[in-house]
């Protein structure tokens, strides 16, 4: 309030123009009134001037809503500056121009504000149908205002013609609610064109036109048409009053029925979310039971690189252990060849030691014969020599003889002492031949021992060998018998979480349908819906008074 007052004087002291006290005064009372909207300038002598500042001050004023301007005595020139100052202003709602003896300019203005504001005119007593053309332009602003719902011109002075006019803007109106045309020159031309114009305009309910020289079946045709208006208009009130009730109606189906579509968004985005979380613990583990499997495929396969060696090291290792047992089977029938061979020498040389023992006793036997018969030997040759020599000269061809058998007995002895040494040395030979044999032997058992002794150690590794391999075949068993179990696992799991799926699936698939069955009900109910509003609007006794579409 105190920027409109002080705005008013700067203006003022800029355009040198005195100010008006009255308007000062009244602007400071409405200062002192606390939350006043209302700028009551009613019965004070507005100057030219003072207009034109005020139409300054308004244009972009936003305290005042209500302007009165009443009996103010307004000129042609003054009402022009301040309505023009108006149009730009979108705070002001009410603005009363009554007994200001408007006439052709202030109408033009009015049509001008009236095209550019949304505001409520009061216009009583004042000119404005003196000028036709200033009027036309009036009803021109009043055609294409769109918020207008109430107009006072009383007393106006406007006759058949401005009642043409006005009937071409009632015509084209679909605001305005309340016109009030008492006390003017309409007479029973213009009764007729208002008459004519209510045919066309179905928001017009109350139309006030006492003293207007109008004939009264002419204004009895125009109250029936304003009945009319009120029947409609009240039945297109209710109809909407119905209307909107049945649209919170069905705006409150649509939400609840959205909440419960959302809720049951919300239901199946979360068993989405828990079927992509069972999925992807599902991938999870089938990836972890794949690893698994892979680590088990590639231990089974090691495990079966491993067995595959150790079955070819056994079959290798067989295969010595055959050759070993050829070689063993060889060498104990070369030693029972042996052993039988050397048992019949052994026996040979058993009977030839004996033979030679017996030899040797005899040889003995007869050596000690031989010294018997040698010592006698020498006796008698001893008692022969002594005979010879006695008697050497008794016969010299018997001593002859006698020495002849002596040297032959004497040769025989020899040849005897031969053999029996040539018997000693080869029974020598054949004892030393035994002895070698025997050394043979020993030797030969020696190594048979050693080699059983190996081939025992070797028997031993592919016992062990063998064992281990019992085991690696256990082992290989059992982690095939592992593998079958998770494998079995695996594939229960996979069942249990397609079947999971699956049945999600359908539930979602139900889901839809109900979804799918509930959008089709709320579009039935709202079709029936709409044909009983239009069913009832069309059945009702005013429905040939409703606008044609």
């Amino acid at each position: 309030m105190e920027d409109f007052r002080r705005s008013y004087l700067r203006l003022c002291k800029e355009g040198g123009i005195d100010t008006q006290e009255s308007v000062l005064a009244q602007l400071q009372d409405t200062r002192t009134v606390t939350g006043s909207c209302r700028l009551d300038l009613r019965g004070q002598s507005i100057t030219v001037d003072t207009c034109s500042v005020l139409g300054r001050v308004l244009q972009n004023d936003a305290v005042f809503t209500e302007i009165l301007l009443s009996d103010c005595m307004l000129s042609e020139e003054g009402v022009k500056l301040l309505l023009n100052g108006l149009c730009s202003n979108t705070t002001v709602k009410v603005l009363d121009l009554k007994g200001n003896n408007m006439r052709g300019t202030g109408a033009e203005a009015l049509g001008q504000l009236l095209v550019r504001n949304k505001i409520l005119l009061v216009l009583e007593w004042n000119a404005l149908g003196m000028w036709e053309e200033g009027f036309a332009v009036f009803c021109e602003g009043l055609a294409s205002n769109t918020s207008l719902s109430q107009l006072d011109l009383r007393n106006n002075q406007i006759n058949h013609q401005g009642a043409a006019e006005l009937c071409l803007a009632l015509k084209r109106t679909s605001t305005l609610q309340e016109l009030d045309l008492r006390w003017n020159n309409i007479g029973l031309l213009g009764g007729r064109s208002i008459l004519e114009a209510m045919q066309q305009n179905r928001a017009l309910i109350k139309l006030e036109m006492a003293g207007n020289n109008i004939p009264s079946d002419t204004l009895r045709a125009i109250e029936q048409s304003m009945n009319h208006n009120a029947d409609r208009q009240s039945t297109l009130r209710e109809s909407r009053s119905r209307t909107q009730v049945l649209s919170k109606e069905i705006q409150l189906l649509k939400d609840e029925k959205s909440r419960q579509f959302l809720s049951m968004m919300e239901t199946i985005d979360r068993q989405k979310d828990e079927m992509g979380r069972s999925s992807r613990n599902s991938s999870i583990r089938l990836g972890q039971l794949q690893e698994v499997l892979s680590e088990q495929k590639s231990s089974v396969n090691s495990l079966t690189a491993k067995l595959q060696m150790t079955e070819a090291a056994l079959a290798l290792s067989e295969q010595k252990a055959h050759d070993l047992g050829e070689l063993l089977t060889r060498v104990k029938m070369e030693k029972a060849e042996l052993r039988d061979r050397q048992s019949r020498e052994i026996k040979k040389e058993q009977e030839v030691f004996t033979d030679f023992k017996l030899y040797i006793y005899n040889v003995t036997e007869i050596s000690i014969a031989n010294k018997c018969y040698c010592s006698e030997l020498s006796i008698h040759q001893r008692i022969l020599k002594h005979k010879i020599n006695h008697r050497f000269h008794k016969n010299t061809k018997q001593h002859n003889c006698f020495q002849l058998r002596g040297v032959s007995s004497k040769l025989t002895k020899s040849d005897r002492g031969w053999i029996i040494s040539t018997n000693l040395m080869n029974l020598c030979c054949c004892i030393f031949e035994s002895k070698d044999l025997a050394g043979k032997e020993q030797v030969k058992v020696a190594e048979v021992s050693r080699v059983r002794v190996e081939l025992q150690e070797q028997i031993g590794h592919l016992q062990a060998e063998r064992t281990a391999q019992g085991g690696l075949k256990e082992k290989i068993a059992a982690l095939e018998r592992e593998m079958k179990v998770l494998s079995t696992a695996h594939r229960e799991a996979l069942l249990d979480k397609e079947s999971e799926i699956s049945s999600l699936l359908e539930r979602l698939r139900i889901r839809e349908g109900e979804i799918q069955r509930i959008r089709e009900d709320e579009a039935q109910r709202a079709s029936f819906l709409q044909n009983a509003i239009l069913t009832y609007v069309q059945g009702s006794p005013l429905a040939h008074f409703s606008p044609k579409k």
